[in-house]
């Protein structure tokens, strides 16, 4: 029996240290490592003596410390190109990373370096090809300029992140520190220039040209800010002067001023010539300039004009008599482009006045925001002059507007408390204010849309006015109560989050509800995107700053941050409902990331009874949600969702929302990990077989009903043909015991009837499925492949966990298996011999075409079961390779470690010592010496199996074997056949196989078109058929002496001479250049690549062994 004495128990530990040497051949040297790397870890390497200085340069030598800012530029710009590139740009740049990766993980620095370089160089070269289409289709040629300069800018970025990228190699911040502040300086010099262009460029293409220019402004201004302001450099010293020490010099910020103040109004004029002489275009110049010189002398207080003078008082007086003249100049443009162009209907003063009323309005009010903002009012006098103008502003305000004169003191008196707050830090006055200014924007909504009977966002327009006053009121009221004390910051949260449930409320109700139903305005759009991306970007900011001047807790910052994240699922999900929702959602999901993120260092972590209420809370939350989560998925399908696939989403979704309670706050806990686990394994199983669900009425909400029962899904779907996918069930709990029992969630590794009763059970599950999936037969025949899937399944497991008598059993169980397979092979086609719908010769046909087809199915699956079983005994041999090195006390490939290995390594042989099984190492060794020859037998077949399946679809592809060959790697040395083949021989079989095939399939061709009676070859080829097979039997002959040299190289790594490979690889050039067969001419490419492939092995262990003498 299997299960009679006691199990063998290992411990996990012992696999974590299988090396992965085990898989590579052995030469018969050293390898030569690169640089700073010693090749032989048990002989002191020459450098060893410069160890402590290479330490102290690496300790000391500065990163780059800008890379957040670098990314904020050239990572939207990056994504944009690949977007403009499409799918040859994205390919070539994935694969030079790749390499790039993979050079750098081997220790080639180097090598990696110029990798990525030459990728990015690949990616624009692949850029410029794909551009060159459309460049060579444009019938303009004032279009090719345009063009030239798209493509220069293209290639500069391109440049730029081969800098940045460069930036990251710490071997060339410790080998050439020189050129480190170099690449800094260029990287903060050009990306204020090449950036705003491109974001321009993408924001161009989807919203059009009328506004680009002020896109071009502000891009400008941000990058400005971001990279032209003055900044320490990262790679030098802190004791050097502050100009000296500074990334960029005056010519490059003087240029950037240029730039910044050039640029938006050169592209206006290049963009909108032909209509510049109006007033309106005019206005829109003027402001194209001034507003980034507004932007620039404000950007001044931050030392931006440190080029121009270093005297601070002379700097504050260009500031002052700049920015007042600047203010003027966009003030009365914002008259001429804004109010009276878009608001005129809102100025109630008669026309010569009204003019008059808004510049003072205006302007005056510009004048006095920029005197305060200056520090211009810290006296009594300039204190009563800003008092005064306040007063005169909000009088001049109100009378724009046409408010009544009867209560023109309501905007006297408030302009004096708000005056009286800046002036004086009274917050009764500003609260006094507030008073005054929500009853005149009460009034401004009621005077002016209270009457408009207008239903628009499903809603009238009275309700939207109640709202939007709230909003106005809690707005104006939030900056007082930021200045209360910490005491009372609850009324601060309170008054936040109020406002934002309003604000959101208000933009789900224009986004989402968008119809208008006056004045055909039905199409028009009420809101647009853009707006609701700037509201949550700004509210993102101020909870930002106000969590940093602990204005807020973090409970409120918690709520807030979810409120407006969930307003960004509207730009991407149609539904009325997905703000709340996502609302819902987030608050349910987030609270391990942000409610306990200040918590996260300490001790005081989540504790259990937090974790299971808020694995329930997110677990309900989901399925009330379900709706949401429907109409989520018939969004991205286009189609209602089976029911398979909305459970699956929720248990997808549960599981993932899980994932932070766990990896923040429950690490420590594996049957947390376990079940979590299993939880995102059954909802990504669910999602990906959907079986069908008894009980799915008990989940089905209304929506989900009306849009199941809709009349007509199959006018828009079409008629779907349905098949049974019950036994898709048994699949889903086939993989779910599995990683059970992986997980240690089902203890089969210590109780051997509980692995014996998983082991059957998986094989039924999975027999059953296979059978009523793939297989449509009698039940004799199922009952065949049901008990060859438990073989596979027993043997498998007892393998892996084995028992004292598995080792004795096992081997049989492989017999049974094998034997299983000609046996299974002949019934399946005498089971439909027997059937009685043979009666005429089109059934005839069908049967047979049916017999092969099944009987390729059941090759197929024991060429996965011999896969699996080859695999397993390849890892298990590996493992107890390991094990005995264990207990031998060496282990070679840890040798040059530090001495806290061999603390661990005495704690594992004390572990052992105290928990040594019955059956040990030992005697696994001596009874399961039947392992490698079963694997070996395995491997055999697996690969025999894959030919005869490749030559019965493909006829005998030449490109199968490159696939196949691989399966050969898994041989072991026995102690019968492949005695002498070890781990130097390993590639031999492969090679070997792949030049075996390919001979005997070129004298297969040639048999097939000499003597199968192909008459047409004379014409096609050229020739007699002797002819035919004399020449190309000797261009066949030619090709083997590569063949041969290389695969004895292979077995053995005896060095041929020079002169040998020179004089055979030309053999191969007849057969690759006159040959009629393809497959010789493989057979010819072969041999030059072998004959390459053998020198330069031959030459690189030449030159090892050469290093280390």
């Amino acid at each position: 029996m299997l299960f009679d004495e006691s199990s063998l128990s290992r411990h996990p530990s012992h696999r974590a240290y299988i090396s992965s040497s085990m898989s590579v051949p052995s030469f018969p040297t050293f390898s030569g490592g690169t640089r700073g790397e010693n090749p032989n870890p048990l002989r002191l390497s020459p450098s060893s003596s410069a160890s402590s200085s290479s330490v102290s340069r690496l300790h000391t030598t500065p990163s780059f410390a800008y890379n957040a800012r670098i990314s904020l530029a050239l990572v939207p710009a990056a994504a944009f190109l690949l977007d403009l590139g499409g799918a040859p740009v994205s390919v070539v740049l994935t694969v030079g990373l790749m390499i790039a990766y993979i050079l750098d993980s081997l220790r080639l620095k180097s090598a990696a370096f110029f990798a990525v370089w030459f990728s990015l160089i690949a990616a624009q070269l692949a850029f410029f090809a794909s551009a060159s289409s459309s460049l060579a289709s444009s019938s303009s040629v004032s279009s090719l300029p345009l063009a030239a300069i798209a493509l220069f800018l293209c290639a500069e970025i391109t440049f730029l992140i081969g800098l940045w990228a460069s930036l990251q190699f710490r071997w060339i911040q410790i080998e050439s520190p020189s050129i480190l502040g170099t690449l800094e300086r260029l990287l903060f010099a050009c990306i204020p220039v090449a950036v705003p262009p491109i974001f321009t460029w993408s924001v161009v293409s989807a919203l059009g040209i009328v506004n680009a220019a002020y896109y071009f402004m502000a891009f400008a201004c941000m990058s400005y800010w971001i990279f032209s302001l003055p900044r320490t450099s990262s790679f030098r010293s802190k004791h050097e002067p502050s100009t000296d020490s500074q990334i960029l010099g005056p010519l490059e910020s003087c240029l950037h001023t240029l730039f910044l103040l050039f640029a938006p109004l050169l592209f206006r004029i290049a963009s909108h010539h032909s209509n510049l002489f109006s007033f309106s275009s005019f206005c829109d110049l003027l402001l194209l300039f001034f507003i980034p010189f507004l932007f620039q002398l404000y950007a001044s207080t931050r030392g931006a004009l440190w080029w121009v003078s270093k005297n601070e008082l002379q700097i504050r007086r260009i500031r002052v008599m700049n920015g007042a003249v600047a203010m003027v100049v966009v003030v009365i443009c914002l008259e001429v482009r804004v109010v009276f162009h878009s608001f005129s209907r809102y100025v109630h003063a008669p026309p010569p006045l009204n003019y008059l009323v808004v510049t003072v309005t205006m302007l005056g009010g510009a004048l006095s925001v920029g005197a305060y903002a200056l520090g211009m009012v810290n006296d009594a006098l300039s204190s009563a002059a800003f008092t005064t103008v306040a007063v005169f502003i909000s009088g001049a305000g109100a009378l724009v507007i046409g408010f009544p004169l009867l209560f023109i003191p309501l905007p006297l008196i408030s302009g004096f408390y708000l005056a009286r707050f800046f002036t004086k830090r009274s917050l009764p006055s500003y609260f006094a204010f507030v008073t005054l200014a929500g009853l005149m924007v009460l009034w401004f909504v009621v005077h002016n849309f209270w009457d408009l009977n207008i239903w628009m966002g499903g809603m009238d327009l009275k309700s939207f006015c109640k709202f939007i006053v709230a909003s106005a009121i809690l707005a104006m009221a939030v900056p007082g109560l930021v200045l209360f004390p910490p005491k009372l910051c609850f009324l601060t949260e309170l008054a936040l989050i109020g406002y934002t449930l309003l604000l959101c409320y208000i933009e789900d109700r224009f986004f989402n509800y968008t119809s208008i139903y006056y004045f055909g305005f039905e199409d028009d759009v009420i809101y647009p995107s853009y707006m609701v991306l700037t509201t949550t970007i700004l509210g993102f900011a101020l909870i930002r700053r106000l969590a940093v001047d602990h204005r807020v807790g973090p409970k409120s910052q918690w709520i807030l941050t979810c409120l407006y994240t969930s307003k960004l699922t509207m730009l991407f999900i149609s539904s009325k409902s997905i703000l709340w929702v996502s609302a819902v959602l987030l608050l349910a999901v987030s609270p391990p990331l942000l409610l306990y993120r200040d918590r996260l260092k300490g001790a005081s972590k989540m504790k259990s009874w937090q974790g299971y209420a808020h694995a329930c809370v997110v677990a309900v939350t989901g399925w009330f949600c379900r709706d949401a989560i429907f109409e989520a998925l018939q969004w991205w399908n286009g189609m209602p969702p089976s029911d398979g696939l909305l459970l699956g989403s929720y248990i997808l979704l549960t599981g993932i929302a899980c994932i932070p309670i766990v990896a923040l706050h429950f690490s420590h806990a594996q049957q947390a990990k376990r079940i979590l686990v299993l939880v995102v394994a059954m909802g990504l199983l669910l999602i990906h077989l959907q079986p069908p669900i008894p009980l799915s009425q008990a989940f089905r909400s209304d929506l989900i009903s009306a849009a199941r029962q809709s009349s007509d899904d199959y006018s828009i779907y079409g008629f779907v043909v349905s098949r049974p996918s019950w036994p898709s069930w048994l699949l889903i709990a086939t993989i779910l015991l599995t990683l059970a029992a992986l997980t240690d969630i089902i203890p089969i590794k210590y109780i051997v009837e509980l692995r014996t009763f998983y082991a059957v059970g998986a094989g039924i599950t999975l027999g059953i499925y296979v059978c009523a999936e793939y297989f449509f037969q009698a039940v004799i025949f199922y009952l065949l492949l049901v008990t060859i899937i438990i073989c596979a399944s027993v043997f498998i497991v007892f393998t892996y966990f084995p028992s004292s008598s598995s080792t004795r059993i096992l081997p049989w169980v492989f017999a049974l298996m094998v034997a299983l397979l000609p046996v299974s092979y002949l019934m399946e086609g005498q089971i439909r011999a027997m059937s009685p719908n043979e009666d005429n010769e089109a059934n005839t046909f069908g049967t047979l075409l049916a017999i092969e087809g099944e009987r390729m199915s059941l090759l197929g699956l024991y060429a996965m079961l011999f896969m699996l079983i080859s695999l397993e005994i390849k890892f298990e041999l590996a493992t107890l390779m390991r094990e005995k090195v264990f207990e031998r006390g060496v282990i070679p490939s840890q040798s040059s470690h530090n001495t806290s290995f061999q603390s661990k390594s005495r704690l594992m042989q004390q572990r052992r010592a105290s928990t040594a099984p019955a059956f040990t190492i030992k005697r696994l060794a001596a009874e399961a010496s039947w392992m490698p020859a079963i694997g070996n037998l395995s491997t055999i077949l697996c690969f025999i199996i894959c030919l005869i399946i490749s030559m019965s679809l493909s006829g005998g592809s030449n490109l199968a074997i490159f696939y196949l060959s691989p399966i050969l790697l898994l041989l072991n040395q026995d102690s019968d056949i492949l005695a002498s083949f070890g781990d130097r021989q390993r590639y031999f079989p492969v090679t070997l196989s792949i030049s075996v095939f390919l001979l005997l399939n070129a004298i297969y061709k040639m048999w097939e078109e000499v003597w199968h009676g192909n008459t047409g070859w004379g014409l096609e080829i050229g020739g007699l058929g002797w002819f035919f097979a004399v020449k190309n039997a000797a261009l066949l002959i030619l090709t083997l002496p590569n063949h041969i040299l290389f695969n004895r190289f292979m077995w053995d790594y005896a060095k041929q001479t020079d002169s040998m490979l020179l004089l055979t690889m030309p053999l191969n050039l007849p057969s690759i250049i006159i040959t009629d067969i393809f497959t010789i001419r493989v057979l010819g490419f072969l041999g030059v690549i072998y004959s390459l492939v053998q020198y330069l092995i031959s030459r690189s262990t030449r030159m090892a062994g050469m290093k280390y003498i």
